[in-house]
């Protein structure tokens, strides 16, 4: 199962995220997003757990909850949706 963790603070690496969600089960894996141009983080992630019942709880116990001194907003990820291309035009 993927889940999606926001409000994450800048300062939270991949490993941070794992070790929150650990707690829980067996984490797949754990990414933090970041941004191409400033390599900073965008301030969510997402993690995944093979095992649905492990996942659950994560996002029942960690929503909400304080990591490095902010609140986590956690649940399922949804599916990614295709985004139309963008357009430049050219002078």
């Amino acid at each position: 199962m993927k889940i999606y963790a926001g409000n994450l603070s800048y300062n939270v690496s991949d490993e941070d995220l794992r070790a929150a969600f650990a707690q829980f089960g067996t984490v797949d894996s754990a990414d933090v997003i970041m941004d191409r141009t400033s390599g900073r983080s965008k301030g969510f992630g997402f993690v995944e757990m093979s095992d649905a019942t492990e996942a659950k709880a994560a996002i029942e116990g960690l929503n909400g909850k304080d990591l490095d001194g902010r609140n986590l907003n956690v649940n399922e990820a949804r599916p990614k949706t295709d985004r139309p291309q963008r357009s430049f035009t050219r002078y």
